[in-house]
């Protein structure tokens, strides 16, 4: 049987299902944007937590330090600094936000110990009563102090004793390619490998900061009026004017898509034997970064973050080379050895998968593994072009309560659309003239 069907009812059809298909990944594309905003910390709470390491930094910059002449520099570094804050999940409940605080002291490497300068910041903190009282058992590498919650939220905030790192590493630095405004940030931070052992390690945080900055700029100058202007409009209580929003506020697609990714992570490795190799934050964010492309949506961002990582499963397989694009971003390395490499953009030296080769691979495995499931989470859901799968699914990766606020409000033009379609009837046409005719 043949049916013949005017071109401008099909044209007319065709057109109607492909604003679905627009309207559908328009309003998933807000759904991760509420999801990234429900797991990013409040501009109430990030004001407290700034409030926070403020005073302990004055505290601990006011103390007497042998040998110290200038000031001390405290400024935060990781998550927080980067505006990816995430608050982590621990035995698969919502924990403490965790701050990373540097306290950049001041002397030559060459003229004090790392264990007389973790002694010293630690023996400062304790002669506050309150900040002793909130003293941690020390750590590998800093100094914690526990905030007990408020509005049940709690922070653990981390302070990490540092120097200027010395002068002929940072010329080793630059002579390695690194420009040298960012190699003269780095930083030696105090490393306590065991009981009364102490080493130094290199750092640069406030390199590795403004080298995501650089990344992110260009999309950040176009949304940063906006964003202010509906922060301040919803939070009038906290700031008195739009230029009162602090910069650190204003989240970019890539910034939002690493704080999904990093939750997602959490999530699918919950439980799982391979919990313990899951991917950390800092290959996260150093990939993601490499790959992003200055998309304006969060959507596109993720898929193209997940397209090129993904081709680099290949690399399980040793001796797979790769030319063009994905080697020029320099994302995943793999030497004849099968030495996996993620060179820290501001320190080649320092290789963020230098434990990907143990076990077989195994961390190596999880991080692939991990990233199929981002694609099927993520990417691949708008296939199901069905709000409630798309729903369900994003349930069981981040949990009903923030999906339902995520959500709310969201997919109500999408269902009044698939309504309407619902009584257009199917019509299969069977070897149709060319062109068609009445």
């Amino acid at each position: 049987m043949r049916i013949c069907v005017p071109v401008f009812w099909v044209m007319t059809t065709l057109k109607e299902m492909n604003i679905v298909t627009v309207e559908l990944r328009q309003n998933y594309n807000k759904v991760l944007e509420n999801l990234a905003a429900e797991l990013d910390i409040s501009p109430s709470k990030y004001q407290q937590a700034v409030q926070r390491y403020t005073s302990v930094g004055n505290w601990i910059a006011d103390g007497e330090y042998d040998g110290v002449q200038g000031e001390l520099h405290i400024y935060t570094q990781g998550s927080f600094r980067l505006g990816t804050v995430v608050r982590p999940l621990k035995e698969g409940a919502e924990s403490d936000y965790d701050i990373d605080l540097v306290c950049e002291i001041p002397l030559k490497k060459s003229s004090t110990t790392p264990a007389s300068l973790k002694k010293s910041i630690g023996e400062r903190i304790k002669e506050n009563a309150m900040y002793q009282k909130m003293l941690d058992k020390e750590k590998k590498r800093c100094w914690t102090l526990n905030y007990a919650e408020q509005d049940g939220i709690g922070f653990h905030l981390d302070i990490l004793p540092s120097v200027p790192e010395s002068v002929d590493l940072i010329a080793d630095l630059i002579g390695q390619g690194i420009p040298g405004d960012i190699a003269k940030k780095s930083i030696s931070i105090t490393n306590r490998e065991r009981e009364n052992v102490y080493s130094w390690s290199s750092s640069n945080p406030n390199g590795y900061a403004e080298w995501f900055e650089t990344i992110k700029r260009p999309v950040f100058e176009k949304m940063k009026i906006v964003q202010k202007q509906y922060i301040f409009e919803n939070n009038k209580a906290i700031f008195n004017q739009i230029d009162e929003v602090p910069d650190q506020l204003v989240k970019t697609p890539l910034q939002r898509a690493i704080q999904i990714l990093k939750r997602h992570r959490d999530v699918r490795f919950a439980g799982h034997e391979w919990e313990a190799d899951k991917p950390i934050s800092m290959i996260i964010t150093t990939l993601s970064a490499r790959a992003y492309q200055h998309e304006m949506d969060l959507y596109s961002t993720i898929k193209n973050i997940v397209e090129k990582l993904s081709t680099l499963e290949q690399l399980l397989n040793p001796g797979i080379k790769f030319s063009g694009d994905i080697s020029m971003l320099q994302l995943i390395n793999r030497n004849k050895d099968g030495y996996w490499i993620i060179p820290n953009p501001v320190n080649p030296a320092e290789n963020f998968a230098d434990r990907w080769h143990e076990n077989g691979s195994r961390k190596a495995k999880a991080f692939f593994q991990w990233i199929t499931w981002v694609k099927e989470d993520l990417v691949d859901i708008l296939q199901l072009s069905d709000v409630g799968k798309i729903t369900k699914t994003l349930e069981q990766r981040f949990g009903d309560r923030i999906v339902s606020k995520a959500t709310q409000g969201v997919w109500l033009s999408m269902s009044e659309i698939a309504a309407a379609n619902a009584g257009i009837p199917h019509i299969d046409i069977d070897n149709p003239s060319k062109p068609w005719s009445y």
